[in-house]
């Protein structure tokens, strides 16, 4: 039996290895081990269980002497020491043999001068098909000369002993950038994996000049591009799929000086109230070869009840780009971004559902990465909760933030973009804007129709706000138009600056011209 070297890992005596299978080949293991169904579109369904999206306590990063100065540690990059982590990646490889072991060798990082191979070891046939679908594939040619640059071992069956392995829970994702290793037990939750693949990336690139980006990218008919930043449950999915312009991605880029380039092969979108109006590329998607986590589907008919929250609400489908229909396969833009778009879900209804920024103001807005966490994507979290996320990926950035921040400045003045902030949250109505209204800004961002229009500055947040856009009722583009009462209002505008300017606080190496930026409490 060919074990294509993962007894180099410690794994030994495995019932079966099996190495990039195709996916048609991983259903039917998947299907063989009732690891899931099909629906009646093809796609393969399963239950993940306890943990229905990222458990962001329960990851560490290994603590060396040859990293140690380069990470911002804290709540977020917790240290483990290398003698736990071997303690329990011992306990994993052991747990893995005599099973059958599915193997993903593929890439990180549409463009050929930044890519890095990762290996993908996986307990489970259905987590295998779905790293398959969202990395970038090899070519045969390509498969037969890999040589991994990182290994990430998953076994969601291996639960951790809080006590004895020095976890939080049963759950662990522990990253090894000294050794190039990853590993993640405990949950069966997809989503970790890929977001493994970008902590690494968000490591390793910065130190060749590239951006990494949690943001999702597209192209114009003239080829130009655009990035939107943003966390889950923002828009950023969404407002990417555009009918009119090309796919690069959906959540993870990097901005290199002739390039901005796709770090995966597939996407990874939400599925709670999905429907074929509203998000119709995402919605045919959902077909043979796509994995689909936690959504509720008819024993009988097999069809699927979006709607339906028991199981999650953080409900995912993963499926490869090719899947929409006007996706850049190449994965990279034939230039550098020309527009900037940060996406936030503001519960108080205060913010501009569109403004301008202008450097510093950037800088301020990017590193403070404000929006609501949606109920769902986190353990733990019920119902929309306002918070800030650093960089809009706060759980994937090892290094200090400024280093980010620097690395956006320095790409937008170069390639001179215009940076927007678009809430796509709530205002004084109590009602979420309109995605059909966003999608109206977000045209009149890319085409510049925006730069028509006259700006006010917002007395507190100083981001400038156009006053008219073509599909957009003008009174919904000042927030306190839409308010009735002007004193809660203005107590919901300090309430919200009053949270910038302290979590503020925390940046200690941010220049105080972008200190100054923020808002006015």
């Amino acid at each position: 039996m060919n074990t294509y070297g993962i007894e180099k890992y410690g794994i030994i005596n495995s019932k079966a290895v099996y190495r990039n299978l195709t996916p048609a080949q991983l259903v039917e293991a998947a299907l063989r081990r009732e690891e899931g169904t099909l629906s009646n579109t093809g796609a393969l369904v399963v239950k993940t269980g306890k943990y229905t999206g990222r458990s962001a306590n329960d990851k560490f990063i290994v603590d060396t002497p040859a990293v140690h100065d380069d990470i911002a540690w804290g709540k977020v990059n917790r240290p483990i020491s290398k003698e736990n982590f071997y303690a329990i990646y011992d306990k994993v490889v052991a747990y893995l043999q005599n099973k059958e072991v599915f193997i993903f060798d593929g890439f990180a990082g549409a463009d050929p001068k930044y890519t890095k191979s990762f290996r993908i070891i996986n307990e489970l046939a259905s987590q295998n098909l779905f790293i398959h679908q969202l990395l970038r594939r090899p070519s045969a040619e390509q498969l037969e000369s890999f040589k991994e640059d990182y290994t990430i071992i998953a076994a969601p069956g291996f639960k951790c002993i809080p006590e004895m392995d020095h976890t939080r829970s049963e759950a662990a994702i522990l990253v090894n950038y000294e050794d190039k290793l990853v590993v993640i037990c405990g949950t069966q939750y997809a989503g970790e994996i890929k977001k493994s693949v970008f902590s690494v990336m968000n490591y390793v690139l910065p130190k060749e000049g590239v951006f990494p980006m949690h943001c999702s990218a597209n192209i114009g008919h003239n080829g130009d591009s655009a990035v939107f930043f943003g966390l889950s449950g923002t828009g950023k999915t969404t407002l990417s799929a555009d009918p009119n312009r090309k796919l690069i991605g959906d959540d993870e880029h990097g901005w290199a000086d002739d390039s901005v380039f796709n770090f995966e092969g597939g996407c990874y979108a939400k599925c709670i109230n999905l429907s074929p109006e509203g998000e119709p590329e995402i919605y045919n998607a959902i077909k043979f070869g796509a994995l689909v986590e936690n959504v509720v589907m008819d024993p009988e008919t097999r069809e699927f009840d979006f709607d339906d929250d028991s199981l999650a609400i953080n409900s995912r489908v993963g499926y490869p780009v090719e899947y929409i229909p006007n996706a850049e396969l190449s994965g990279m833009s034939p230039s550098v971004p020309k527009t900037v778009i940060f996406l936030t879900a503001d519960a108080y209804g205060v913010l501009p559902p569109i403004s301008k920024l202008d450097r510093n103001q950037a800088m301020y807005y990017f590193v403070s990465g404000f929006t609501s966490k949606v109920a769902g994507t986190e353990i733990g979290i019920k119902e929309p909760v306002p918070t800030f996320s650093t960089c809009f990926g706060e759980p994937f950035l090892p290094l200090d933030p400024s280093v980010y921040a620097q690395m956006l400045a320095d790409k937008v003045e170069k390639s001179g973009a215009k940076v927007y902030l678009i809430n796509t949250g709530w205002n004084g109505t109590g009602k979420r804007m309109k995605l059909a209204y966003t999608r109206a800004m977000v045209t009149a961002a890319l085409t510049g129709e925006i730069e028509k229009s006259q700006f006010v500055k917002d007395p507190t947040f100083g981001v400038e706000v156009p006053t008219e856009i073509a599909g957009v009722p003008s009174e919904l583009l000042i927030p306190e138009n839409t308010w009735e009462d002007k004193e809660a209002y203005q107590a919901s505008c300090k309430k919200l600056a009053a949270s910038f300017v302290e979590n503020f606080k925390k940046y200690t190496h941010m220049s105080q011209e972008v200190v100054e930026a923020g808002p006015k409490a």
